[in-house]
């Protein structure tokens, strides 16, 4: 078993305090979801926990070891944003020779994806460049993953198979899930943390009752 602490994790803008004294722990065969309104700066601690967003104070650890950036170790971890990351004019086969993923495997979850193997990206459907480059991610031989709101633009179908796909991809890394679909994030999840006002971490004893706590669902 892996772990990934996320510790100490400090942002702020123009003196305005985003994330303050974050702490958040993954570890390999667990889903960890993370909820937050729009704005609490999810996105944001994501970004330093892979590496590429430097914050006034943070702390990284893989196993007890401070790793300074985490994108850069091989095979460690993989991000995907919310916007759309992958380069358009390469084709889905390419894609997946480039991030170690097996097209067979990506297929044999969504056999309709099989039609688009030659074809370029920026040829499919938003939903279908979305799938394509969430599979990219969660599929990669890496120990970690973190997932912004991989169900956008997604048919509810495609997401309960997807859903299907994240639990047995946690098998073999810990992940990260965060999306503004919180009933998926809670179906999927292991253990949650709730980013409150402030910038806080909580981790959440009783998911459903924390959240109407907090005043996060009615």
């Amino acid at each position: 078993m892996d772990i990934l602490e996320a510790d100490s994790i400090w942002l702020e803008y123009n003196g305005r305090k985003v994330l303050q004294s974050i702490y958040l722990k993954v570890v390999t065969g667990k889903v960890t979801g993370l909820l937050g309104r729009n704005g609490t700066g999810k996105t944001s601690l994501l970004r330093m926990i892979f590496g590429i967003l430097r914050g006034q104070n943070q702390s990284v650890r893989i196993n007890g070891n401070y790793i300074s950036h985490p994108y850069l170790e091989k095979n460690l971890l993989r991000y995907l944003p919310q916007a759309p990351f992958a380069p358009p004019g390469l084709t889905v086969e390419k894609l997946c020779s480039l991030y170690s993923v097996s097209f067979l495997e990506m297929i044999s979850h969504f056999p309709f994806l099989k039609n688009n193997k030659k074809e370029k990206l920026w040829n499919l459907s938003g939903g279908n460049i979305r799938l394509v480059e969430t599979l990219l991610i969660l599929l990669s031989p890496v120990s970690f993953v973190l997932l912004d709101e991989p169900f956008t633009h997604l048919d509810p179908v495609i997401i309960e198979q997807l859903l299907v796909v994240i639990h047995e991809q946690k098998s073999k890394k810990g992940i990260i899930l965060s999306d503004h679909f919180y009933r998926h994030v809670l179906t999927a999840s292991d253990n949650v943390y709730l980013i409150v006002p402030g910038g806080r971490s909580v981790l959440l004893k009783d998911p459903q009752e924390n959240l109407k706590s907090f005043g996060y669902i009615s």
